[in-house]
């Protein structure tokens, strides 16, 4: 099943972003132990089309609680980065 991870960061939030943002590269780049397969991923940013100022992930999972623990040992959610996390199912009609 697929899951969408929507993170908004907390206001003036971008220090410690990017303090994490090697670590939670890193992160992404083996997800195998979680069970975990991400289609698609990136930053969110601001109208300016560069500052960046949260995260979205398009995440393939069996389940609701496999995504759950993906996201908690992700170093952004560790560091507290996030002001509000959404984690939705996903249903594809076209793409």
């Amino acid at each position: 099943m697929l899951f969408i991870i929507h993170g908004i960061d907390k206001a003036d939030g971008l220090p410690l972003r990017l303090a994490h943002y090697e670590a939670h590269k890193a992160f992404l780049s083996d997800t195998s132990a979680f069970g975990v397969k991400i289609v698609m991923s990136g930053p969110l940013v601001a109208d300016d089309g560069t500052s960046m100022i949260g995260s979205f992930f398009l995440i393939e999972a069996p389940d609701r609680a496999t995504v759950e623990r993906f996201n908690a040992a992700d170093p952004f959610k560790q560091a507290d980065i996030w002001e509000r996390v959404t984690i939705t199912g996903f249903l594809r009609r076209q793409g």
